[in-house]
């Protein structure tokens, strides 16, 4: 048994506070009456026998619903701390036109990516350039382990090519930014409504009447800060002031942790996975046919194959280094 239990003994509250384990704590104080029942006719040297098979199979029914009580809340704490679900934004960096494109070409990537993992992909906003680059792009992505891996892609990447229309033949670099934001179901920051402007807008693109017609996209400023969230995917403004402020929150819980990361943390390995969004982590070399990951001094080949989607070991790599960093 894992404890002695009494009436007195056992704290159920942590169960019966939370609605997936509620019923089974039911359950559970059920059996311990019937316990506390039988204990008594054992006592009876007539009904001894009957009334300690009977102890024997309680107990043991009692242990399977605490076992799965534990497990119930031990898988909704590995969720808080890795949840399902994830804001990706990513943003052309230096180059122009080059580093947009560069921008459109990792959110293939990540989308083809999503795909093998079976998670679910919706776009949050986007604003394109001329050439079908992304100046800046945000994606809600849905699925198991979804934190988990994605978190290690926060940071500065950059590409290393000769663009199509250069003349010379001379490599240019250019750089994006990949923010990865853990949508978590408790929020760590409260935001005071008063330091939160809210700007509505026609939500751009295909729609009909009623793209043009209806202010369905939310812009919301957080004053104190100056950070802004938009959100144009969703059908209603409410929906869309829904999910912007749930990503303004995540990034405001992101900014949090990454000023106590640069305060506590000496060691910067230990911020695999949790980098801070200035960070160069990641180069693609495309005439070497290279991806390097300088955090870990790393490098993978088959460029066109990892920009088709096959990061996998790439972030098995970097979840293997950052559980050995953790494990020092």
């Amino acid at each position: 048994m894992h404890m002695t239990e009494t009436s007195n003994g056992v704290n159920l509250s942590k169960f019966k506070e939370n609605h997936k384990t509620a019923y089974l704590a039911e359950s559970y104080e059920k059996l311990l009456k019937e316990e506390r029942e039988l204990l008594a006719m054992s006592k009876d040297d007539g009904m001894k026998d009957l009334a300690e098979a009977e102890l024997k199979n309680l107990r043991e029914q009692k242990e399977a619903i605490w076992k799965q009580m534990e497990e119930i809340l031990a898988g909704e704490e590995k969720e808080e701390e890795f949840p399902n679900e994830i804001i990706l934004e990513i943003r052309a960096g230096v180059g122009g036109e080059e580093a947009a494109l560069f921008a459109y070409k990792l959110s293939l990537m990540y989308r083809r990516y999503a795909e093998i993992r079976g998670w679910s992909v919706a776009v949050v906003d986007e604003s394109k350039t001329a050439l079908g680059g992304y100046k800046d792009v945000s994606f809600e992505i849905h699925g198991k382990g979804v934190y988990e891996d994605m978190r290690f892609e926060t940071g500065v990447h950059r590409i290393q090519r000769i663009p199509e229309t250069e003349k010379s033949g001379r490599v240019h670099t250019s750089t994006a930014s990949v923010a990865v934001l853990p949508l978590r179901k408790k929020t760590k920051f409260v935001i005071n409504p008063a330091d939160i402007e809210v700007e509505t807008s026609r939500a751009g693109g295909k729609g009909g009447q009623n793209v043009n017609k209806v202010e369905t996209a939310v812009r919301l400023i957080h004053k104190p800060t100056g950070l802004d969230v938009r959100s144009t995917a969703e059908r209603s403004q409410g929906a869309n002031k829904e999910k912007a402020m749930a990503i303004l929150s995540a990034k405001l819980e992101a900014l949090q942790e990454e000023e106590e990361h640069k305060k506590y943390s000496a060691d910067r390995k230990s911020q695999i996975g949790t980098a801070d969004r200035s960070e160069k982590i990641r180069t693609y070399n495309i005439l070497q046919d290279r991806v390097t990951d300088h955090r870990i001094k790393e490098s993978w080949h088959n460029i066109e194959t990892i920009f088709a989607g096959d990061i996998e070991d790439i972030i098995a790599t970097l979840r293997t280094k950052s559980r050995e960093v953790a494990n020092v």
